[in-house]
């Protein structure tokens, strides 16, 4: 039953990539597809970062996560590098997790 579902989804991905490749440039050409586009994954991640520091078990939480991303924020609004920032949000995360 899992591999079934498996195989289902990559076969439904496969077919939405697909579909994404077949739509003619004429259409990626217009302004408005080519801004939704740009601004699209931007929308996705943040929705994801807010799922993943903010819920827990269908309820709202503010803990050390959010402090991480916050001294993540922090680090990239001072133009850290990458690196400095994933390790800022960690031991920020860590340290308050330790307290």
């Amino acid at each position: 039953m899992i591999w079934a579902a498996v195989l289902t989804a990559a076969l439904g991905c496969y077919l939405l990539k697909l579909a994404g490749l077949s739509v003619p440039s004429s259409v990626l050409a217009r302004p408005a597809v080519s801004r939704v586009a740009d601004l699209l994954p931007v929308a996705l991640l943040a929705a994801l970062i807010a799922v993943q520091v903010l819920g827990e078990d269908q309820r709202l939480v503010l803990d050390a996560r959010a402090a991480g991303l916050g001294a993540a924020v922090v680090a990239l609004l001072l133009r850290a590098p990458f690196l400095v920032v994933v390790v800022a949000a960690a031991l920020t995360a860590a340290l308050l997790r330790l307290l």
